[in-house]
């Protein structure tokens, strides 16, 4: 492609995430070859490209070349930083990701569906527009193209640029993003797909309290495709179970397998699927010959397997244990059409049960709930009516509307369904084709505020008798819920404590607390107040969770969602020992303060010493995290070839730490400081550097901040470079400007842009 279309420039209200500072086409991405992935979190095609895009990440990772990912949502709740934040950690992306509040940068690069390609050249042209999946070859080439291209033309960037991601907490639960679970009355036990730490977690049928013993993990937690033992096994990010006899069969749904867990021996075994994902929509193939695509959801009955095959918009059907696999609905194409199952179609099915000779599905991109006659063969819709058609209404099938649902499970005549995107569970009578809503409030969250359970994007439920368990996928845990008296508790798995209890305390120690008094036939109440950083806060969005522990049994667990500290869990009665100790943990998130902060995991562990007596039974904890410490600012000396002269600009900054702001100008850049002194103001401070000089200033007011970069003469900007550019934030590295100077440019520790420029080929300053 010609070089006549420039880029347009990378803008959002709702700012950027997984990035410490936004990045634009005309600064940071210039020298740079950049590939912006349009995509939408609930579309599997989307998913389909992440490992292609993991592909060249990894070989061009010390090129100048990255990936921005253009976040532009079809759902409304994809919408929000916070669902596509939780998205950006359950499917493990490792590059910035831009907001694309009301699809404005869709608009403005032409793109038409889920996902898009756009590369952008290293000049901030245009150079390739590519729609749907299965692209890496092209894009692959592509990057080597301009690569070449651009090294001869030496409009490349040294190298890529450097930006920090948001950090992932690991839930203290013990669990992360669990995507289905199966309880299994007959056999007592428990089967929780952990999905994002790609295994399979066993346990005890959960007393009242929600209190299970881990019986078996299945799945050494490393992604990978290993049949054998189950300390050895491997996963990529399983979903749906179904259990016939003594065998869980398990939708391994990246790896595009169906694997089979003998339950006798806890050995692993691959059943179907060659691996790689296939674009059959056919079948008819045996076993491992067969490829299939993204199974999400299983259900069985006699010999024979039900897949919802996401990948290709299908319902396939196994005979076990021969593993013959076929298409039996849906025509591959993605949408929503009754009638004769394989000229049907259905869309991104993701959740599957059998009730009564009919399989029901939850078919998530048209928002519907799907029957399938398996006698006649036939498709009819009990919800939903196309693929833009959503949202949060009860009411009969000519006004209700679900968002995005993943899982659906019977009840007597009724069917229950995890009402995903609208974090809700929903009752649907397939017969009256109608909705009504059962739990959640239509948003986030752990536990309404009558004490009833709520939900974070629930993605798998089921039922026995009148007992409901959910996996609470964004809430990184499984609730089960009495569906006549409506009591509910979190499972709470003895031997499956999460990372907090490992690496507790900012020196990965456990704090003692003082010793407390308490009266165990009364309840506790323990409190919690962490000091965070200044400029930080407590992330509202993020789920947060509290255990106490005694020697590896979970007393007690709680979690939620926003609110402020202290964050507090209630202990009931006869539960805490009447002496010794008890360990308490908490894993959450923080998040450095403005659009583009970045979130932080904290994860903090208190041991307290309990002597039985008569208390008030509350139980304050606290802790604090603070930054590093500053050492006292020693000007330095620099060498003759960093002579610099502030040239454009006097501005006044602003700054919340003028010691650790003065040592990166002093100290880390190596500046010649003719004065460092204190203004009349002790929160003033002016740095003299010859010709100019910059004043610093600590007050938080509503004044304006400095905005713009500040420009800097350097006599030999590829020294300064080398000797600076692994103790800074490089924004882009040492390139060649338009008027065949080098230069590039960084970030000094409030976020203000500082441009370094010098001649090529001479040794000294411009006076």
């Amino acid at each position: 492609m010609q070089q006549t279309v420039r880029a347009p420039e990378l803008e959002s209200p709702l700012g950027w995430l997984n990035t410490d500072r936004p990045l634009r086409i005309a600064h940071e991405l210039r020298g740079q070859i950049v590939i912006l992935d349009f995509w939408t979190y609930c579309c599997i095609n989307c998913i389909h490209i992440l490992p292609d895009l993991k592909y060249l990440e990894a070989k061009y990772a010390n090129e100048p070349f990255m990936v921005v990912g253009v976040h532009s949502a079809k759902f409304s709740n994809e919408g929000t930083r916070q669902t596509i934040r939780s998205a950006i950690h359950r499917y493990e992306i490792e590059h910035p990701v831009i907001v694309d509040d009301a699809m404005k940068l869709w608009r403005a690069y032409g793109a038409r569906s889920w996902p898009t390609f756009v590369v952008i050249d290293p000049q901030g042209y245009v150079a390739s527009h590519i729609a749907g999946e299965g692209h890496r070859e092209t894009l692959d080439q592509t990057v080597v193209e301009l690569l070449d291209r651009h090294r001869e033309k030496g409009t490349l960037a040294d190298g890529p640029v450097a930006f920090q991601r948001d950090a992932v907490v690991e839930p203290a639960t013990g669990l992360a993003f669990p995507g289905k679970v199966l309880a299994d009355r007959d056999s007592q036990r428990v089967f929780i797909s952990d999905s994002n730490h790609n295994r399979i977690v066993v346990t005890s049928w959960p007393d009242a309290n929600g209190r299970c013993e881990r019986i078996k993990i299945i799945g050494g937690g490393q992604t990978g495709q290993t049949d054998g033992p189950a300390d050895i096994a491997t996963f990529g990010h399983p979903q749906g179970m179904a259990l016939q006899g003594e065998t869980l069969f398990v939708a391994d749904t990246e790896n595009h397998l169906i694997r089979a867990v003998n339950l006798s021996d806890w050995s692993v075994s691959t059943v179907i699927g060659t691996g790689e994902m296939g674009y059959d929509r056919a079948g008819g193939g045996m076993g491992v010959q067969q490829a299939i695509s993204s199974p999400w959801d299983l259900a069985v009955e006699g010999g024979t397997l039900y897949i919802a095959m996401a990948g290709t918009h299908q319902i396939w059907r196994a005979e076990m244990p021969i593993g013959f696999a076929r298409a039996l609905a849906g025509s591959g194409r993605e949408n929503i059409v009754d009638g004769p199952a394989e000229a049907a179609a259905l869309s991104q099915p993701s959740g599957l049960c059998l009730h009564k000779g009919k399989l029901y599905v939850a078919d998530s991109e048209v928002s519907a709930i799907r029957e399938i006659d398996l006698a006649a063969e036939c498709v009819t819709t009990i919800i939903g009516e196309g693929l833009f058609v959503f949202g949060d209404v009860d009411g009969d099938h000519r006004v209700s509307r679900l968002q995005h649902p993943l899982g659906v499970e019977s009840w007597h005549d009724k069917l229950l369904l995890a009402d995903t995107y609208n974090h809700k569970i929903k009752i649907v009578d397939p017969a009256a084709r109608t909705v009504v809503s059962l739990y959640g409030t239509g948003s986030p969250g752990a536990r309404t505020d009558d004490g009833l359970p709520a939900f974070y994007e629930p993605g798998g439920l089921d039922v026995c008798g009148d007992e409901l368990f959910v996996a609470d996928t964004n809430n990184h845990r499984v609730v089960r819920v009495d569906l006549k008296t409506h009591a509910w508790a979190e499972l709470r798995i003895d031997g499956l404590v999460g990372a907090a209890a490992h690496r507790a305390g900012e020196e990965g120690e456990i704090i003692t607390a003082d010793t407390v008094t308490v009266s165990p036939d009364h309840p506790a109440r323990i409190s919690i107040r962490v000091d965070l950083p200044s400029q930080s806060h407590l992330n509202g969005e993020a789920p947060w969770t509290i255990q106490v522990v005694r020697d590896g049994t979970i007393l007690a667990q709680e979690t939620g969602i926003g609110g402020d500290w202290p964050l507090e869990v209630i202990v009931a009665p006869g539960i805490l020992p009447e002496s010794g100790v008890v360990d308490v943990h908490i894993g959450f998130v923080y998040c450095t303060d403005g659009d583009e902060g970045l979130c932080i995991p904290g994860q903090l562990a208190w041991r307290v010493a309990l002597e039985k007596g008569e208390g008030s039974n509350e139980i304050a904890l606290t802790a604090a995290i603070s930054p590093p410490n500053v050492q006292n600012i020693e000007p330095a000396k620099p060498a003759p070839a960093k002579r610099v002269a502030f040239t454009r600009c006097r501005p006044v900054l602003k700054t919340n730490d003028i010691r650790s702001t003065l040592e990166f100008y002093v100290k880390i850049l190596g500046f010649q400081a003719t004065a460092l002194r204190p203004s009349d103001d002790p929160t003033f401070c002016t740095l003299d550097q010859g010709l100019a000089s910059i004043t610093f200033d600590a007050v938080l007011d509503d004044s304006p901040a400095f905005s713009g970069q500040i420009a800097f003469e350097v006599g030999d900007v590829r020294a300064l470079y080398d000797s600076i550019k692994d103790r800074v934030k490089i924004v882009r590295g040492l390139s060649t400007s338009h008027d065949g100077r080098r230069e590039f440019t960084c970030l000094d520790p409030n976020g203000y842009v500082l441009a370094f420029h010098g001649a090529a080929s001479t040794p000294t300053a411009k006076p």
